[in-house]
């Protein structure tokens, strides 16, 4: 991931004090909108806008009255509607009028025969002075009680006797009077089911809605009449009702339209000034990187420049004196140490001047040195130290770090030293012998990674950079592309870290093994 350059974002124009340069779009900060103060005065444009569109309806409506023989009227709609309902319910009260006639009829003929039953039943009870049948009964017992005490005279019994018969006669009538007293109500249960059926709630209830059907439809022709009176001025006042809603109206849309023009003219202002500030940034990222590229070739190109192999050389040759400091000629003494060739990284040399051999016995009093005569866990059984194996020795970490440098595995024993000087001799011979050639084909894969580069940014800029959040697909090593410079030279910070970090850990090691052999 290459380094990504932080420039300042560039100020607004309108806050710049000093002019622009020739030729330099400017950018004129306009005022922000108050979207708070907007809603508030939008609020009450709406009401008076609403207030004002009720009123021309309620004029107008009055105005639409007014016409004569205005069929599409609110009020000439209804008086259509109640003239039809009106009409469908006097069709059907016709349809009903002469069943309700025959039932008038009957009731009449009925009614004469009660008055006529009524009047012969008051006619007979009117000859009998007793009201009832038990009112006969006890004079009938007291006449007959009288008879039979045997005190009246003979006349006075004669006359008794001739009164219990007539009461007799009389109270046979009595059965006679019930029966007409029944025919009576039952005449008059005939009169009450006739009148039920003049009393229907369906035909209650429709005249009902006759008479209120009609009372409105009244008062609709009262106010049309009220209205065509004053005509003119209702329509004076639906125009001045219509001026005045259009001003409400047009007061409501100017505040949208100005709020929504600065609103579009702010957010427009934001966009150019983020797009001068992105493109100023880009151009300031595009030459950052432009240097860094070239700043990198120009590095690469320098380390090309050297002679090939040289580490590995430097590194082999100190192996081989380290092994056998008769195979080559002696360095000069100004030299601060054979194996500094790695310029990566620094190694203790001390474990580079040649190590000592020593026998097991001393390397165990080395190693115990210190610890007050004690022994080991290993040494509470009293036996005494495994002899020592003849031919066996110690390397310093830092000889064998340069082993795995150059490619040869270190020796286990004093007797694989010399195959592993005659390895080293074979590895510098050819290293010495192909350093021109590969000094040259460095120098030349240099030279062509510093001309793409160059190629590179004489092209015009297309598609996603490494500014943004994904690079381009050149940049990433993809599809055999080559790794862009960039990513080169984070890879080399990267591997810089790693080689200080295992530089500190060896030097740990190497600390300790010095400790352990001394």
């Amino acid at each position: 991931m290459a380094d990504v350059a932080t420039p300042t974002p560039a100020p607004a124009a309108a806050t710049d004090a000093t002019p622009a340069a020739p030729g330099k779009q400017q950018f004129v900060k306009p005022d922000k909108p108050d979207e708070e103060k907007y809603k508030e005065e939008l609020a009450k444009a709406e009401k008076a806008h609403t207030a004002a569109q009720e009123k021309y309806t309620t004029v107008r409506a009055k105005l639409d009255l007014a016409r004569p023989n205005n069929k599409d009227s609110p009020n000439g709609k209804r008086q259509a509607e109640l003239k039809t309902e009106l009409n469908a319910i006097r069709l059907t009260q016709q349809g009903n009028k002469s069943s309700r006639n025959g039932i008038h009829e009957r009731i009449k003929k009925l009614d004469e025969q009660l008055k006529s039953r009524f009047t012969e039943l008051k006619n007979a009870r009117g000859k009998i002075n007793f009201r009832s049948v038990e009112d006969v009964d006890q004079e009938i017992a007291r006449l007959q009680k009288q008879v039979d005490s045997s005190s009246m005279k003979l006349v006075d019994e004669k006359k008794a006797l001739a009164e219990i018969s007539s009461l007799n006669k009389a109270r046979k009538n009595f059965a006679g009077f019930d029966a007409q007293q029944k025919g009576i109500d039952d005449i008059k249960a005939q009169i009450t089911e006739q009148k039920k059926l003049l009393d229907d709630p369906e035909q209650k209830a429709l005249s009902e809605k006759y008479t209120v059907l009609q009372d409105e439809l009244d008062g609709l022709k009262t106010e049309q009449d009220e209205a065509f009176k004053n005509v003119k001025a209702v329509r004076d006042e639906a125009d001045n009702a219509r001026v005045d809603q259009q001003e409400k109206y047009m007061a409501m849309k100017q505040l949208k339209d100005s709020y929504y023009q600065q609103k579009r003219a702010f957010a427009d202002y934001e966009f150019q000034a983020r797009k001068a500030r992105n493109e100023k940034r880009r151009q300031e990222q595009a030459e950052y990187v432009a240097n860094k590229r070239k700043e990198t070739a120009n590095k690469r190109l320098e380390e090309a420049s050297g002679p090939a192999y040289h580490d590995e050389i430097i590194a082999c040759e100190g192996l081989i004196r380290h092994f056998d400091p008769s195979a080559l000629p002696a360095k000069e003494a100004s030299a601060e140490s054979k194996f500094a060739a790695a310029a990566q990284r620094t190694v203790n040399d001390s474990g580079f001047k040649g190590t000592r051999i020593v026998k097991k016995e001393q390397e165990e009093e080395n190693y115990f040195m210190g610890t007050g005569g004690k022994k080991g866990k290993k040494g509470k059984k009293g036996g005494a130290a495994p002899a020592p194996t003849e031919g066996k020795f110690n390397l310093n970490i830092g000889v064998i770090e340069e082993l795995a440098k150059v490619g040869v595995d270190p020796p286990s024993s004093q007797a694989d030293v010399p195959a592993v000087v005659d390895k080293l001799n074979e590895k510098l011979a050819h290293w010495k012998k192909d350093q021109d050639r590969k000094t040259k084909e460095n120098i030349e894969k240099a030279q062509k990674e510093i001309d793409r580069l160059d190629a590179e940014e004489n092209e015009p800029i297309h598609g996603s950079k490494d500014t943004a959040r994904k690079p381009a697909e050149k940049n990433q090593g993809v599809n055999g592309e080559p790794v862009s410079a960039e990513a080169e030279l984070q890879q080399e910070k990267d591997a810089v870290a790693d080689a200080a970090e295992d530089l500190k850990n060896a030097s740990i090691e190497d600390q300790k093994t010095d400790e352990i052999a001394a």
